[in-house]
């Protein structure tokens, strides 16, 4: 007997030692990185406040995240990074390490990357610097970035810290340095700030930095030039902390922390997140937390390529929004306030793209940050007087139409995430930013719907907030304002003025009630023409709050059907000579590239043909994500586009602003097993993933809705597709 027990026990003991699945093995951080991508390369660890890693010479739209596949110039590795967005920043804090002179500019120590023995893994990226004879190697926690640098033999290194240059279109204002030393007289530490202007306005940075080996000096030096043309004329603005002799393969670590706040709340943030120097324990700590999160979504029977892309996708929708408070609650308010507060603080907000599909996927995958998600918009309202649009390092950059921060929030409150706020509070922060006076919301209170001859993209901005008043009408319904409801369910109708019966569009309507001319449904022109990013196809369907009065304007389903067939039948491409270069992943006139049109497919659904929803959605997956550098239609938009991958793939997608429920579509594997407060939600597909949903059942029993609730979702339980061509 006792053999017996001892048997059963060594068993147990092994399988309780079984690791987790190595999710992060499937990640291929490459994906993105050619094309129009644009998306982030480094080390970070989920919704982390640091993503560091390699920062190129080039500042043009290509490299808005710092790193592009085409170009293998690295100027040093930089503390924050943007991923797959439109316009470039941040780039903060910039370390080098070198041997020899360095020139005080851009420049001035750039090295070619060994792309031939690059690494870059979930957590964890090195890279050989071809200059120096230098391994780079960075790992991170939330807002520690840690290097280890492998010298060479050298009798002059350095690590040289560039407060200077940041991200394409960033302008420091202000940069400094303070240096700790021991009792002998030798550098330990260094701290700092970096202030600058860009995108965000008025970004503050600080950071402490402590090193594994004493330095003798820690010079500071200015860029000699008249910088008059970045903002700044000789600033101590670069430093270099000198290690002088090394032996070959040597190795010294660094480890920089960030606040929002001050250096003090940098070094505290160090004291809690890695006091220590183990290297290798921080990266597999990194490692752990990107496997928990991935590992929220099981997938089976899947191909290699495919497993890839899926968990590529995954791992892009958690590079932000990113933390952006110390660990003491502290952070920078939008009004350039330090306050404390309750709440988990974050920022790195691309609303107006990812209130389609990333928002509604973070319901499901992450309800333990939802309600600090919503606690960040309040309080962003309270200090700038509206919900966010872009936010971005405490500045509201009003980038993109509409009022995308409305949907976002209304959404979250629908799903129960009130962040324990009042209902009246609630709803005056979605009022209230409807009751601004700027960005069209004047002409649009005044004339009902925003005239194009008094406003440029003047459809794209009206159907976008239409779209928020839709949501704002909805959580007005949930939180109990019969009144609020009715009026913002009228206002959500605004787009109708823009429809042309005869042409059967939206066209740009002017003051006196003419439409604009000419017309080309096919035409574009960058940020001066009637739409955003986008043609008269591509608008047409952008009123997923009121697909029924869109059916009523063409007059049956039959004809709104017939429409849509001719959506993508179109021709294939875009007519104007400044057409936006964000129309990409052109399928006739769907344009999955970009994110106005990402539901447009579950339409078809919406109007009872589901088969077809299922082939164009197949359709996109083949098409538009493979595991390739340009495994991408267009920009990731901080994980917009894979989080419509994500999404789809379980084989459903939310439509509708602040309505939690979630069409169907088509699975794209056999089983996924999804991690839900209830347990675990799995879904079954049964028969040709090419084919379509014939029928489905849900807990074992028939289910006759062509859409799953979010309640459903989240109680967990067994979802079963039954597919057939």
């Amino acid at each position: 007997m006792k053999r017996i027990l001892l048997a059963v026990c060594a068993v147990l003991a092994a399988a309780c030692s079984t690791p987790q699945e190595d999710y992060a093995s499937y990640v291929n951080p490459k994906i993105g990185t050619g094309g129009h991508g644009h998306v982030f390369v480094g080390a970070n660890v989920p919704f982390g406040l640091v993503q560091l890693g390699p920062t190129s010479v080039p500042q043009q739209w290509d490299w808005c995240s710092g790193y592009h596949d085409s170009d293998s110039t690295v100027i040093g590795f930089s503390h924050t990074h943007l991923s797959g967005t439109g316009i470039g920043d941040l780039f903060d804090i910039t370390v080098m390490p070198v041997t020899g002179p360095t020139a005080p500019n851009r420049e001035g120590a750039v090295s070619l990357a060994d792309r031939s023995r690059e690494v870059c893994e979930p957590g964890y990226y090195s890279v050989p610097l071809e200059r120096y004879g230098i391994l780079a190697e960075m790992t991170a926690t939330a807002r520690v970035g840690f290097h280890r640098y492998t010298f060479p033999a050298s009798e002059d290194a350095a690590l040289r810290f560039d407060l200077e240059n940041g991200g394409c279109w960033d302008d420091v204002t202000d940069a400094g340095f303070e240096v700790l030393k021991n009792e002998e007289g030798q550098v330990t530490a260094i701290g700092g700030w970096r202030h600058s202007t860009g995108w965000a306005k008025n970004q503050k940075i600080f950071f402490w930095a402590e090193f594994s080996r004493p330095s003798a000096s820690f010079l500071v030096t200015e860029n000699p030039a008249n910088d008059s043309e970045r903002g700044l004329a000789r600033k101590p603005i670069y430093g270099n902390y000198i290690l002088g002799h090394t032996d070959e393969g040597e190795q010294v670590l660094v480890k920089v922390a960030l606040s929002p706040v001050s250096i003090e709340g940098a070094k505290t943030n160090m004291a809690a997140e890695l006091p220590g120097w183990d290297f290798e324990a921080v990266q597999a700590d990194a490692r752990t937390a990107w496997n928990k999160e991935l590992g929220k979504v099981k997938v089976h029977s899947a191909s290699k390529d495919t497993r890839t892309v899926f968990y590529t996708a995954l791992y892009h929708t958690m590079v932000a929004p990113s933390v952006y408070n110390d660990v003491n609650g502290d952070y920078r308010g939008s009004d350039d306030q330090v306050r404390n507060g309750h709440f988990q603080n974050f920022t790195t907000w691309s609303l107006w793209d990812t209130y389609r599909a990333a928002m509604p996927l973070a319901t499901i995958l992450h309800p333990e940050k939802v309600n600090d998600f919503t606690a960040t918009f309040y309080h962003i309202y309270k200090e700038q007087g509206d919900l966010p649009v872009w936010h971005l390092m405490g500045n509201e950059t009003d980038c993109m139409v509409g009022n995308p921060g409305t949907v976002a929030f209304a959404d979250f409150i629908v799903k129960g995430f009130n962040a324990g706020l009042p209902a009246n509070e609630l709803m005056a922060a979605m009022v209230d930013t409807d009751l601004r006076n700027d960005r069209g919301l004047d002409l649009r209170h005044q004339y009902g719907f925003i005239p194009a001859d008094l406003m440029r993209e003047a459809v794209a901005n009206d159907m976008e907030y239409a779209i928020a008043d839709g949501a704002l009408a909805n959580a007005a319904a949930f939180l109990g304002y019969p009144e609020v409801e009715a009026k913002y369910r009228e206002q959500s109708h605004s787009y109708r003025h823009y429809w042309d019966p005869e042409l059967q569009f939206m066209r740009g309507r002017k003051v006196d009630g003419s439409f604009t001319e000419p017309f080309d449904p096919i035409y574009s022109r960058h940020e001066t023409s009637d739409y955003t990013e986008g043609t008269g196809w591509q608008y047409l369907w952008l009123v997923p709050q009121d697909i029924d009065g869109l059916v009523q304007l063409f007059g049956s389903r039959e004809a709104t059907l017939a429409k849509l067939d001719g959506l993508f039948e179109a021709p294939d491409h875009i007519e104007g000579e400044n057409a936006s270069p964000d129309i990409s992943g052109l399928i006739g006139q769907y344009a999955h590239g970009n994110e106005p049109g990402h539901h447009t497919l579950y339409l078809y659904a919406m109007l009872g043909q589901p088969e077809k929803a299922a082939a164009r959605i197949k359709q996109v997956y083949d098409e538009m994500y493979f595991n390739d550098v340009e495994g991408l239609a267009g920009n990731e938009d901080v994980g917009q586009m894979s989080a419509w991958y994500v999404l789809s793939a379980m084989g459903f997608y939310q439509v509708e602003p602040a309505v939690p429920r979630f069409w169907f579509g088509l699975p794209l594997f056999d089983k996924m097993d999804v991690q839900v407060p209830g347990g675990t939600f799995s879904i079954k597909a049964n028969g040709p993933l090419d084919g379509h949903i014939a029928s489905v059942r849900l807990n074992g029993q028939p289910y006759d809705k062509p859409y799953i609730e979010y309640a459903d979702i989240m109680a967990g339980g067994k979802l079963e597709y039954t597919l057939t061509k």
